[in-house]
């Protein structure tokens, strides 16, 4: 999440003057660029399955179907290179990055060492209102596509730790969630994985309402323990066909 989205939650509390201030700056930068346009296209393309782990990137049409000339294209490739989403060769051009059940192992070390502290500090701070939102995205995933379910998870699980107010924290675990999250449309299409994850889902939110860091953070280490386990599972399956 950017900084920004912090920044406004923060306003809320801020004396007159500041608030005003922090809005200015607000409506100045939140208008997305080029590149930004480019670069929400090509990872949901990645991230929902429709450019398949190995698929070569075609810039030239890429640029012809976005409507946009290749300098925003080459721009996009480069930071989603940095992400992980895609592998660049030189000369070669670039290709979305092969599953890797290495990848999904690291990505999900972090995320609980990350996480549950995380998730601990925001409960000291949450809101009824972010509680009930959070319960709100639970029941859109509910009935989520495989394509949509893995966004909305991020969504969820940053309305839980936006008010911990820890930009940087925040900022890399979107990265390693959007670096995980096209492997959770091979998750999801299992009907008692989704059912599990809407029971520990609605764990983290009575946590919230309970206004208890200790459970919240035990289960949501369990939470991600269990999501590693099964993703990991259903990777090595994937890769051995």
């Amino acid at each position: 999440m950017p900084p920004v989205a912090a920044k406004q939650r923060r306003s809320e509390t801020s004396p007159p003057g500041e608030a005003s201030a922090a809005a200015n700056v607000t409506r100045k930068i939140v208008r997305p660029t080029t590149v930004d346009l480019v670069l929400t296209a090509i990872r949901q393309r990645i991230l929902s399955g429709e450019l398949a782990p190995g698929e070569v990137l075609r810039q030239e049409a890429l640029a012809e179907e976005l409507g946009v000339s290749r300098v925003p294209i080459r721009e996009a490739i480069t930071r989603l290179t940095g992400e992980g989403l895609l592998t660049s060769v030189p000369h070669k051009g670039a290709y979305v990055a092969e599953l890797s059940v290495e990848e999904v192992q690291e990505t999900f070390d972090i995320r609980l060492r990350l996480e549950p502290w995380l998730f601990a500090e925001a409960i000291a701070r949450i809101t009824d209102a972010e509680i009930n939102k959070a319960e709100r995205l639970v029941k859109e995933m509910d009935k989520a596509s495989e394509g949509q379910w893995g966004q909305l998870n991020w969504r969820f699980h940053e309305t839980l730790y936006l008010p911990a107010q820890r930009d940087i924290t925040l900022q890399m675990l979107r990265v390693l969630h959007d670096r995980s999250d096209r492997y959770f449309r091979f998750q999801v299409v299992q009907v008692p994985i989704r059912e599990q994850s809407h029971e520990e889902h609605m764990g983290l939110v009575e946590a919230c309402r309970q206004r208890d860091p200790k459970l919240g953070a035990k289960l949501l280490e369990q939470h991600v323990k269990t999501a590693a386990k099964q993703i990991v599972s259903v990777v090595e399956a994937v890769i051995s066909r």
